[in-house]
């Protein structure tokens, strides 16, 4: 990634920490005055991409995640190391759901890292 992510977190990459990801995500949302309903469809989303980036992730690795935040708007990306090149499977539930709860959904690969980023809007913002 780019740029400096207002706030960066690194976990073990197995499914037990993701419920650990999705609190941070709605402790920031909170911050940023998003309402109850946009604070659960963004840990939704989290929870989804990270289980896109978890089914290629290798055991011992981490997983990565940033967020970018700005007035009613969080950029969230989210990672796990692997040595698969394999995509997320854009076929799947868990994509499909990402993509109808954010806007601006891409993949990368960086290094041994695979991706995920979405943004999510506050529906009260202007």
């Amino acid at each position: 990634m780019s740029n400096s992510p207002d706030v960066e977190l690194r976990l073990p990459a197995e499914s037990a920490y993701v419920a650990v990801l999705r609190m941070t995500t709605a402790g920031l949302a909170a911050r940023l005055d998003f309402t109850l309903d946009d604070i659960e469809d963004l840990r939704m989303a989290v929870g989804e991409a990270c289980a896109l980036v978890l089914e290629h992730s290798d055991p011992g690795g981490d997983l990565h995640a940033t967020f970018d935040l700005s007035d009613g708007s969080i950029r969230v990306a989210v990672s796990a190391d692997t040595t698969v090149d394999t995509d997320p499977d854009e076929d799947s539930f868990g994509w499909q759901v990402l993509t109808a709860l954010t806007s601006d959904v891409r993949t990368s690969r960086e290094g041994h890292l695979n991706w995920v980023s979405f943004t999510v809007r506050s529906s009260i913002a202007a």
